[in-house]
């Protein structure tokens, strides 16, 4: 085994490292007084500060780096992953810095592998480059949608357009009017079979007939840094349908191909978020005395930081392992370790901040330091791409069935 990365991942590494100590840290401050100044609160990708980053972060070869092929950086997932937990360490800002951030990467993705040319050209080109936002729309309020073939939009065929009808919620990024398209799941044909019933269709902001009602709030943060989480409306919506993706009836396939990647980004990234804990852990207990002694001589807080630091090296080798796999056999190939990290990585990062605030007292409660924030998005993490449950249960049945061929095999 080699657990050495690759020249071009450690000069990526290296470079972003710099960027971040030179000019992603000291623009965070910076970054959240010019989006609080902001009339449209949620237009966060509009602010001075950001278009620096960006500027800088292209001249570095630091863009796209997340999209594969000749339209990125044309890195592995495996170069991709000590990359993308580096820009966990800020999270708010150093995705968007990169073109690397949620929901656009996967709507990227998704024009790039499905997309016909005049769609790509129409949405993904823009995307790329950075000029506009997208959503992804596919959770609905009404119905359990960790089962995906539950929704219930509607998206029907008159002539040369699909009109569609439905309420959607959690909609990340959509409360941002720089979010100029979505990629909505609906269903096309509700009597086919039920993974063949749905279809995703791009649905421009200002098309007539769509709403967004509001924007959501987890744990009484808005979000209003990442765009914000929309609830939404369809109201006879009617676009062309040459807006479809690919034909009717591939919106489930294309959700399972979009999720994977998203799984492994959103896991790398938070990585990056538990090492950033742990150097706030470790930092505010050496500074802060209680009981005439360092809170890093107490025995608990040292047990904290050592089971930490065990917890989350296990969780790098497996995201690093299920990296490997996705680039040597396959998203379906790793579908496995894909589910293990999505399971294991909220679980183990919501863990360690919990610890992290605990040692900041009631600081780590509040707005002077990023503990409160972060636990929120982590938390968040738990459902976002499947709850915790749907995937324990898929990765049990496959577990039951990989140990029952073993025992026949005898």
């Amino acid at each position: 085994m080699d657990f050495a990365f690759d020249a071009r991942t450690e000069e990526l590494r290296e470079s972003l490292e710099d960027f971040m100590a030179a000019h992603v840290y000291p623009a965070q401050a910076v970054f959240a007084e010019q989006v609080e100044a902001l009339s449209q609160r949620w237009a966060w990708d509009s602010v001075p500060v950001l278009a620096e980053l960006r500027a800088e972060a292209r001249s570095r070869g630091l863009w796209n780096l997340f999209l594969p092929g000749e339209r990125g950086a044309g890195l592995t997932n495996l170069q991709y992953a000590p990359l993308a937990e580096i820009t966990g360490r800020s999270l708010h800002l150093a995705p968007a810095a990169l073109n690397c951030a949620a929901p656009d990467t996967g709507n990227m993705e998704v024009l790039a592998q499905f997309g016909t040319p005049e769609q790509q050209q129409r949405w993904l080109d823009p995307l790329l480059a950075g000029e506009i936002r997208s959503a992804f729309a596919m959770t609905e309020p009404a119905v359990a949608s960790s089962d995906a073939t539950n929704i219930e939009t509607a998206i029907v065929r008159d002539g040369d357009e699909y009109v569609l009808n439905g309420r959607k919620w959690w909609i990340t990024g959509a409360m941002n009017p720089n979010c100029q398209i979505l990629i909505v799941m609906g269903k096309t044909d509700p009597g086919a079979d039920r993974h063949r019933q749905q279809s995703m269709i791009l649905v421009p902001r200002d098309t007539p007939g769509l709403e967004m009602v509001r924007g959501m709030e987890v744990f009484g943060y808005d979000d209003h840094e990442h765009g914000g989480h929309a609830e939404l409306t369809f109201t006879d919506a009617r676009v062309p349908a040459s807006n479809l993706i690919a034909n009717e009836g591939d919106g489930f396939g294309i959700a399972q191909a979009r999720l994977g990647p998203g799984r492994i980004h959103h896991c790398m990234r938070s990585i990056g978020v538990a090492e950033r804990a742990i150097e706030l852990m470790c930092e505010r207990a050496a500074a802060r005395v209680a009981f005439g002694r360092p809170i890093a001589d107490q025995g608990v807080v040292r047990t904290w930081i050592a089971e930490s630091r065990v917890k989350l090296e296990q969780l790098r080798l497996l995201v690093l392992k299920t990296a490997w796999l996705m680039d040597t056999v396959g998203n379906k190939g790793a579908h496995t370790e894909i589910q293990a990290i999505k399971i294991a990585t909220p679980e183990t990062v919501q863990w360690i901040l919990d610890k992290a605030i605990q040692v900041h007292g009631a600081g780590g409660l509040s707005q002077d330091f990023p503990l409160a924030g972060a636990y929120a998005g982590i938390r968040t993490l738990r459902f976002a791409d499947g709850p915790d449950e749907v995937h324990k249960n898929a990765l049990a049945k496959t577990e039951l069935g990989r140990q029952a061929t073993r025992r026949t095999a005898r």
